[in-house]
């Protein structure tokens, strides 16, 4: 299933990327982690037919955005599939070793939750500042915190 461009600018206006940039900018200069924010309407027709599912294209994203490319693998990306609603968070080697996957995927769902009742900005802005907090415990800021990754969220 396709959605239209129109159907993603609804939810994610200018005024919910601005907020969602500067969450990521605020979060992180608490921790050494780089967080990115990627929304995508839906997918094409080829992944489509290839039964591509949230998971796999948020790996896909991952790799795309060079999520990884950090100095100590500490790349996280909250990847939204408008189309089904679904949120999966990938985290890079080094955040992976230290942080459970139960963790990432508690923080999808109440995403997700919060798309269900409406709240996209809000509840995108409270998914980044979780993602913060998880990586601030293994991963605190230092006096030299390059910002290594943008902080603006993509709409692919």
């Amino acid at each position: 299933m396709l959605a239209p461009s129109w159907w993603v600018d609804r939810a994610f206006t200018p005024a919910v990327m601005a907020a969602i940039e500067l969450a990521v900018q605020d979060s992180e200069s608490r921790h050494r982690g780089e967080i990115r924010f990627a929304v995508e309407g839906g997918l094409d027709v080829p992944a489509l037919l290839q039964g591509i599912d949230a998971r796999a294209r948020a790996v896909d994203v991952f790799a795309h955005l060079r999520v990884w490319d950090t100095e100590e693998n500490t790349g996280v990306l909250i990847y939204v599939q408008w189309v089904d609603r679904r949120v999966e968070i990938v985290a890079d080697r080094g955040i992976a070793r230290q942080v459970p996957q139960a963790d990432w995927d508690a923080v999808c769902r109440r995403l997700e939750a919060a798309f269900r009742e409406g709240r996209y900005g809000p509840g995108a802005v409270e998914a980044v500042r979780t993602v913060g907090e998880l990586l601030a415990g293994p991963f605190p800021a230092r006096g030299d915190n390059p910002d290594e990754l943008p902080n603006r969220p993509v709409r692919l």
